[in-house]
């Protein structure tokens, strides 16, 4: 896509941008507004809501119907932007902190009922706007402002989560990989129920200096050496003993892809199952209620 092609969708009277160089949100951007501009959706027809947080500060940038909300509540209120207007497309843009910390139950729970939202996690692994804390994604172990000894916190799969939780699209990709993440992104704005794309970014300010990593071209590297693709599913055949079965299930073929290849980074498409989406069901509740009214 050329240039102009970009600018058409961004608010250039609010460039430059406040991200740090090197920072992967931009690339992360950019796979959202391809994927936009690949579905030719109208511009007029599309809102994006964000929290708070670096990842956020997204929506300042980009030229649609924006919304940038309170922290963690980015789900919550874009949960009411498509029921008033069902037929625009919602994405929102958050931070693995604005997500998965104080917006942890929005996000499960919006999961839950399969609402038709398109979820982007930036996830840089740590809080980056507000210097450098441990988020929920900080690897164990991995050095941050508020762990100087080490996290000893498990680290949250937001991608194994989110399928738990009952999202029938879910894919994770890195900013190395940008073509793929922006089909990711094309492919949950497809989908007529929650889609949650998970976007591994680099943040070299903090996480590559405490971790070690190194500078942006340094944790781009990482992320290709480090970057694994979900083995393929196993043909299930008729016949097969329930365990056999079991394996095909999304997160234990995560948990295990992540046991065989400790260290590794899953990337790939994890779910992508067409069931009814939350509008839909309203809608029948809906009817419903008006034909036992006109009865």
């Amino acid at each position: 896509m050329s240039l102009e092609k970009y600018l058409k969708y961004l608010r250039t009277d609010r460039l430059p941008h406040v991200w740090c160089p090197g920072c992967g949100n931009g690339i992360a951007l950019k796979a959202i507004v391809g994927a936009i501009d690949e579905l030719r959706l109208d511009p007029n027809k599309v809102a994006v809501v964000s929290g708070i947080g670096c990842s956020s500060r997204a929506t300042g940038y980009l030229h649609f119907n924006t919304l940038h909300t309170l922290h963690g509540r980015a789900i919550a209120f874009a949960t009411g932007v498509k029921l008033a207007r069902p037929d625009i497309k919602v994405i929102v843009i958050t931070g693995d902190g604005d997500l998965a910390a104080i917006g942890g139950n929005h996000f499960i729970h919006a999961a839950r009922r399969n609402i038709d939202l398109t979820v982007v996690c930036f996830n840089n692994n740590i809080y980056g706007m507000t210097g450098g804390q441990y988020s929920p994604t900080t690897p164990r172990e991995s050095y941050a402002t508020t762990s100087p000894y080490g996290n000893f916190e498990n680290a949250f799969d937001l991608s194994r989560m989110a399928i738990a939780a009952g999202a029938s699209y879910v894919a994770r990709s890195t900013t190395y990989h940008f073509l793929p993440t922006q089909n990711f992104v094309m492919r949950g704005l497809e989908n007529s129920g929650f889609s949650f794309i998970e976007v591994i970014t680099q943040c070299p300010t903090y996480l590559g200096r405490y971790a070690g990593i190194g500078g942006a071209p340094e944790m781009m590297l990482h992320f290709k050496e480090k970057a694994l693709n979900l083995p393929k599913r196993k043909v299930t055949e008729e016949g097969k003993t329930e365990e056999e079965n079991i394996l095909n299930d999304p997160i234990v073929r995560l948990q295990e892809a992540q046991r065989n290849n400790p260290g590794r980074i899953i990337i790939g498409e994890f779910i992508n199952q067409q069931k009814p989406g939350y509008l839909s069901e309203y809608q029948k509740i809906v009817q419903k209620a008006m034909s036992t009214q006109e009865s």
